[in-house]
């Protein structure tokens, strides 16, 4: 089955970095890009002038704009665009079928703002079945250093965090980069641990070599599959949003895992997530468990 990596666009500066990083990274892995923009013709019931020709026009015009830009941006890319006509959720979740991941714009800082196409992206993250990855814009280009590691957060047990790490891996792979990976711990309350936990951590010395333990042997079959990939491991003490984010500074790329969970007012990710979406200075894939 041939894959793509799919970029929402929707005439943002937000949305022109989104399609950048999606062509570097589409140039990256050798995979064509595709540009969605969705728009669905919904007639309001108020005295205006509605011209759907117009708007079709104009809905044409932003996806067009897009991809004129990056194809002169990266002439050897191999790129499409089109309009969706669809919600904004509906429309990229669709892509799905045969997208490697989905990128789409942040408009950075704070829990309300959200990211592209307003407040659907947090519904675009949380439903997502493939990798979401959300960039920040600086005057149209992503905020990501052009070196760096690609950091990833490795929670739980192996098995929890094996599709972050694999997407973490591949895309180093691919970047002739190096990854850190990161397990924050906490000192847990008396008989939180259970008798087992507790006798395996007295086995390997201590709470932190335990710790130590459990990030490599997550880590083991991944370095053995990408026998090239620098790795750097880091056990920290900490809530896992506070260190992953003190260790974003210098990455080109923070990965993390998901959960989606349901809330009063619809889907919802995890804390750990929600943290780095807000708050991390680079782009952030969101990658939901398997």
């Amino acid at each position: 089955m041939s894959r793509e990596i799919v970029a929402g666009v929707d005439g943002s500066p937000e949305s022109l970095a989104a399609a950048d990083w999606a062509a570097r990274e589409a140039l990256h892995r050798g995979l064509p890009l595709r540009l969605a923009h969705a728009w669905r013709w919904e007639p309001l019931d108020l005295p205006l002038v509605q011209d759907r020709a117009d708007q079709d026009h104009v809905a044409d015009a932003v996806v067009r704009e897009a991809e004129a830009t990056i194809a002169g941006r990266y002439p050897g890319l191999a790129l499409s665009a089109e309009v969706i006509g669809d919600t904004p959720v509906a429309a990229l979740l669709g892509t799905e079928e045969h997208a490697e991941m989905l990128v789409i714009g942040s408009r950075g800082h704070g829990a309300v703002t959200g990211f592209l196409l307003g407040s659907y992206g947090q519904q675009i993250i949380a439903g997502a079945t493939r990798p979401v990855v959300a960039v920040r814009s600086r005057d149209g280009e992503p905020a990501e250093p052009p070196t760096g590691h690609v950091l990833v957060g490795q929670l739980g047990s192996p098995e929890d965090s094996a599709a972050a790490l694999g997407f973490a891996f591949e895309t180093a792979a691919a970047r002739g980069a190096s990854v850190r990976a990161v397990r924050a711990w906490s000192l847990p309350p008396l008989f939180a641990y259970s008798p087992l936990s507790m006798r395996l951590a007295d086995d390997a010395g201590g709470l932190v070599p335990y710790e130590e333990k459990a990030l490599s042997d997550a880590l083991a079959p991944w370095r053995e599959r990408y026998p090239d990939v620098p790795v750097t491991e880091h056990v920290e003490l900490g809530s896992a949003g506070q260190v992953l984010l003190s260790a974003s500074g210098a990455a080109q790329l923070l990965v993390v895992g998901r959960r989606a969970k349901r809330g009063a007012v619809g889907p919802r990710i995890g804390s750990v997530a929600h943290a780095a979406l807000h708050l991390a200075p680079c782009p952030v894939a969101v990658v939901p468990q398997g």
